[in-house]
């Protein structure tokens, strides 16, 4: 596959679904065995995990890979091989680097992960052209709202993590440092800050659409609807967790808009996209999806996966090849009431916990991914979770990196977390170190940074 950029990506998309079945099969087909070849040849990493791999091979060929596992070969898996992760770390050490770009030519983003290890991935053109392609074309559910928000002059801006190279905060600011006259019509407003200061830049800004992670826009509807916040968006998208219907529901009633979501990963870009009946399309021109169980199993047609191993066949940088991500998913192959022939599925995505403090007698709710990205700024801390109980009180499970011992990256994590939390007035707080690690949940296998426990769960201390 030849470099894509937006345009190139926008008629690819459009052409694909013109095609028959067998169409589109084949080009998923070609585009899988470019990628493999191309991973064979330009990583050292790939070369040696398929050096016996048939020349007619499937997918089931595949190992299947996980976060950790590339991250501790990152040199070797990267196709780049003048790059280090080395290098790139300490390009993110300076954060004015958000958005620009490295070696002139990458991106570079940070993921958070649902199984708690975070990873750094580059972003060269293709990926980025493919990913605004994807978004432009097969982002917007209704024809009429797109038309009408190019009308109203097409305001954006979302209520995300600032202050680190998430795909959000850096793809906007890279666009930003591109084309600074964009700047009264995109933007973001930091969900770090206090929910008094998101409201005032949010009525400043009276965006036509309105975007950001569902924990954090809740926090909005009590402001809408006491009238401290006054925005009238033509749309809400949401995406990064999950949204629910009840969240749904209550986001277009307080901002009289319509609501919609989409699937996506910093790893494989938009996955699926929504349609009308609220089922998520995959992207399978550019992705494959694989439905597992915990061993890596297929799991059937409408029955629900323990996680999916995840394919991009437009990242020749970092290849993610059959890439485990620990999302539930049902896959549909029956065709869709909206008409769109790719195949869906429904999921359960991640679902970290807005989480209640209790400061002078009133309660202090904070969304998940402030505290997530504050944490993850602590450079001594490898993962980390956090047990949110009442009476103000948190237990800090951690494993610090690799020289560093658990003692003092628990202190720099606390003095992190207090200073954050005293910015959303939360001062009275107790926070201790766990005897335990990190883990997932033993059922479902979704990892939490961020959970609320109950007066009945014990405390860890």
């Amino acid at each position: 596959m030849k470099n894509v950029n937006m345009l190139t990506g926008l008629i690819a998309c459009r052409k694909y679904r013109k095609l028959s079945a067998e169409g589109r099969k084949a080009v998923q087909q070609q585009r899988l065995r470019d990628i493999v070849a191309y991973a064979r040849e330009k990583s050292p990493f790939y070369r040696d995990l398929y050096q016996n791999l048939p020349a007619d091979f499937s997918l089931a060929h595949l190992p299947p890979m996980d976060k950790r596992t590339l991250m501790e070969h990152w040199n070797d898996w990267v196709t780049d091989q003048g790059v280090t992760l080395a290098q790139v770390e300490d390009f993110m050490k300076t954060l004015d680097n958000i958005g620009r770009k490295f070696h002139g030519q990458y991106l570079v983003f940070s993921t958070s992960g649902s199984t708690g290890n975070p990873l750094v991935m580059l972003c060269d053109r293709t990926v980025n052209g493919v990913m605004g392609a994807v978004n432009i074309d097969r982002g917007f559910v209704r024809g009429d709202i797109l038309k009408e928000y190019v009308k109203r002059g097409g305001k954006t801006i979302g209520v995300f993590a600032t202050g680190g190279f998430y795909l959000s905060n850096s793809s906007v600011r890279a666009r930003l440092l591109k084309m600074p006259w964009k700047k009264r019509q995109m933007g973001i407003t930091s969900a770090l800050l206090p929910v008094p200061e998101i409201v005032k830049e949010l009525n400043a800004f009276q965006p036509v659409m309105l975007g950001g992670y569902p924990t954090n826009l809740d926090l909005l509807i009590d402001e809408q609807l006491a009238g401290r916040l006054h925005i009238k968006p033509l749309l809400i998208m949401t995406g990064g967790e999950y949204l629910s219907d009840e969240l749904r529901a209550r986001l277009s009633k307080a901002f009289s808009c319509f609501v919609q979501t989409m699937y996506s990963c910093t790893e494989g870009g938009t996955i699926a996209c929504e349609c009308k009946e609220r089922h998520f399309h995959v992207n399978e021109d550019w992705v494959i999806v694989e439905p597992v169980d915990k061993n890596n199993r297929p799991v059937p047609d409408g029955v629900q996966s323990d996680k999916i191993l995840l394919t991009n066949l437009f990242n020749r940088t970092q290849p993610f090849l059959r890439y485990e991500v620990t999302d539930r998913v049902v896959m549909h192959h029956e065709p869709c009431a909206c008409g769109n022939p790719l195949p869906w599925l429904t999921l359960e995505g991640r679902t970290d916990d807005v989480v209640t403090f209790t400061q002078e007698g009133r309660e202090v709710r904070v969304a998940p991914l402030p505290m997530y990205a504050i944490l993850k700024e602590v450079h001594s801390l490898r993962r980390f979770q956090l047990l949110v109980y009442p009476g103000n009180r948190i237990a800090m499970r951690l494993e610090p990196r690799e020289g560093d011992t658990r003692d003092t990256a628990f202190a720099a994590a606390k003095a992190a977390l207090e200073r954050f939390l005293q910015t959303q007035s939360v001062t009275d707080v107790a926070i201790t170190l766990s005897p335990d690690t990190p883990r997932q949940h033993p059922g479902s296998g979704k990892f939490k940074h961020i959970m609320r426990m109950t007066a009945e769960d014990a405390f860890e201390a």
